[in-house]
């Protein structure tokens, strides 16, 4: 069994020794709660990776984005080669859930766009876990969410081995029972294929090698690995586990006690529904569930089988759902990066979820046992934090409260202070903008800029363009996976300037940041407030010559606590300096995002700048005509104008 080893090239350093230990000696001491309160810059996830090495215990770290979760992911990888970092996030690329609006009486189908390569990710996640111990998945909040049994995904994996005897039916059997599909032209993940005595599976959790299985009669007289497309032999195995293709599979047997409970469950509410002359709510549940329980006796699969999920586990009413945080053995460590943003965003999810099922239950679109299908409530998931980290620059109320022990990463290791902090008035603040743009572009250093809009966003980065700057702009409506491209593409110097809004905040670290920009700074709100602008003021904080502007017709009490903590920070770190002769060194890093997802989307068009200004005229006379067309009433023309505009954007990465 291998063991967590930290590969890099330097040792622990600044806060980070003091910090290691605490942590430690807390878990030790069965602490189930600790924050790791560290600055940006100070190397927190590497002294998470030095926690994990030094414990030996495999690690859930959770963050609050699928953009941090990436990044953090690429460092743990460069940080443990020669172990498992999983990547586990939500596999939709777009996610229309079930809904019903009685007002309107429309009934929302889901709809969803699975992305392949996020579900392979995921698959992969869970399979590391049965399979090692030395594994650490970064995961979004999407790991609350309920997930199939462990149990029953566990006794699902079908265990082959080298010199053993085996019933070819038997197996094809297993396999179509773990939502493996039989296919001898497209053969792809989750798919197998016979010819002859040769049984070939590609796993729901590879992209780069099929199991081919030989048989000799019923006995199995060689496995390999090989190339999916060419057929080559990668490597000769004696073992092969092959996981189920679906986190939802179970037994026939647990099928058949689910469909008999689902019928009881169908049985009484359509007597109520009845009962309270709801004759269509009876008859609209009756229909549809009767379908799904027909699809789960012949396939042993239906369309929204996570809606019964509590009849296939077979737990009670109200119990809490299995997620990817049951897959853990019970000795994990729990690391919640950003804890300030990520506990308050799981805090939320259970209410949303409720409420939107609820119109479906009582309106006879689903049973009431489709409320069991859910996040996790924050009670539930406070159970589950016996060993957790908290790990951020500024921790929460809840942190405090709760930890039973803090320690500090201040002290940076390369001896990088906390920015220069410079408050500008609004008077003229584009043009002063665009000077300092300049100053430190010249020097080959990037831009972060933070607004207050989307469309201020946009506009500016229009602006910015149209001034001869190489700008971008990143906000919540820009694809999940396009925006670890846009900060690739930041990096390597294709954009010099960022635009956005509180995605520029935390876990952003970009040592290329010579200048971070703060627009209406003085807008007292939670985009501008205390721990807002210190997350988004330690952004700069990765190069030694960065500053920061804040951009602000009154100092209010946000600005004066941020600055003061600021300053605090960076007195402590002159101290140190001074005190140990340390002379601060910008950080440098490799961009290693090679791993980085693979997207069925248009190429993008590699543009000279004059090609990109030309575009976004092109775009500007298409919104002109679709506003004409719009203002004639002609929507059909005007619609087929706005989706040209929108394929336009998305092409060109505008």
């Amino acid at each position: 069994m291998k063991k967590f080893k930290v590969h890099s090239d330097f040792s622990p350093a600044g806060d980070q020794p003091a910090a290691i230990d605490s942590i430690c000696e807390g878990i030790n001491n069965n602490f189930n709660h600790q924050t790791l309160l560290g600055v940006t810059g100070s190397g927190k996830t590497y002294t998470m990776a030095k926690i994990i090495e030094r414990l030996q215990r495999p690690a859930l770290v959770l963050a609050h984005n699928k953009t941090l979760a990436a990044q953090l992911c690429n460092e743990f990888k460069s940080f443990f080669p020669e172990n498992a970092v999983e990547y586990f996030v939500s596999y939709y690329d777009y996610y229309q859930p079930e809904a019903y609006v009685p007002g309107r009486d429309i009934y929302i189908e889901k709809d969803a766009d699975i992305n392949d390569e996020i579900e392979k990710l995921r698959h992969s996640a869970t399979s590391a876990l049965f399979e090692r111990r030395d594994v650490v998945v970064v995961a979004s909040v999407s790991c609350i969410y309920g997930l199939g049994s462990p149990y029953d995904y566990e006794n699902m994996i079908l265990s082959l081995r080298k010199g053993s005897s085996y019933d070819m039916s038997y197996i094809l059997q297993r396999l179509i029972s773990m939502q493996y599909k039989r296919s001898d032209i497209d053969f792809a993940r989750s798919t197998f294929r016979l010819r002859g005595d040769t049984l070939e599976i590609f796993p729901s959790y590879s992209a780069n090698y099929a199991v081919r299985i030989e048989f000799f009669g019923d006995e199995i007289e060689k496995i390999s690995e090989i190339h999916p497309v060419t057929g080559n032999v990668l490597t000769v195995r004696t073992h092969a586990a092959i996981f189920p293709a679906s986190h939802y599979v179970t037994s026939e047997e647990n099928i058949a006690k689910a469909v008999l409970t689902i019928e009881e469950e169908l049985k009484q509410r359509v007597e109520y529904f009845r009962a309270q002359n709801k004759f269509l709510e009876a008859e609209r549940l009756s229909g549809r569930t009767n379908y799904d329980i027909e699809m789960l006796r012949e396939t042993g699969h239906c369309k929204g089988i996570e809606n019964y999920t509590r009849h296939i586990n077979q737990t009670q009413p109200g119990q809490p759902p299995y997620t990817l945080i049951d897959y853990f053995n019970k000795d994990f460590l729990f690391f919640i990066d950003e804890s300030h943003v990520t506990l308050p965003q799981v805090r939320g999810m259970y209410g949303g979820d409720h409420s939107r099922k609820q119109n479906l239950v009582d309106y006879g679109f689903r049973l009431p046992s489709a409320y069991d299908n859910r996040p996790l409530k924050f009670d539930e998931f406070e159970k589950k934090l016996s060993t957790a980290v908290f790990v951020s620059a500024t921790p929460g109320a809840y942190e405090k409260e709760h930890s039973q022990n803090i320690a500090e990463l201040i002290v940076r290791p390369t001896g990088l202070l906390e920015p220069e902090i410079i408050i500008k008035p609004t008077k003229g603040q584009i043009d002063n903008l665009i000077e300092n743009i300049n100053k430190v572009t010249e020097k080959s250093y990037r831009v972060l800029i933070t607004t207050m809009t989307k469309r201020m966003a946009e506009d500016l980065t229009n602006y910015l363009i149209s001034c001869g700057i190489k700008t971008t702009y990143m906000h919540s409506e820009v694809d999940t996976l396009d925006r670890i491209d846009i900060i690739k593409s930041l990096r390597t110097g294709v954009y010099d300037v960022l635009v956005g809004i509180n995605l520029l905040r935390e876990g952003l670290d970009i040592p290329e940041i010579g200048l971070v920009a703060i627009l209406d700074a003085d807008k007292e709100g939670f985009l501008r407030n205390t721990t807002s602008l210190i997350q988004t003021i330690g952004r700069a904080a990765r190069n030694k010559d960065s500053y920061v502007i804040l951009y602000a017709d009154n100092i209010t009490q946000s600005i004066k606590e941020a600055v003061a903590e600021t300053n605090r920070r960076r007195s402590k770190q002159i101290q140190y300096n001074s005190l140990h002769g340390i002379e601060p060194k910008s950080i440098i890093k490799d961009v290693t995002y090679t791993w980085a997802i693979n997207e069925k989307k248009p190429e993008k068009e590699t543009l000279s700048f004059e090609d990109n200004i030309n575009i976004l005229e092109e775009i500007a006379l298409l919104s002109s005509q679709m506003q004409k067309l719009a203002s004639e009433l002609n929507f059909e023309q005007a619609a087929k104008i706005r989706d040209k505009i929108a394929e336009l954007k998305k092409i060109y990465n505008l």
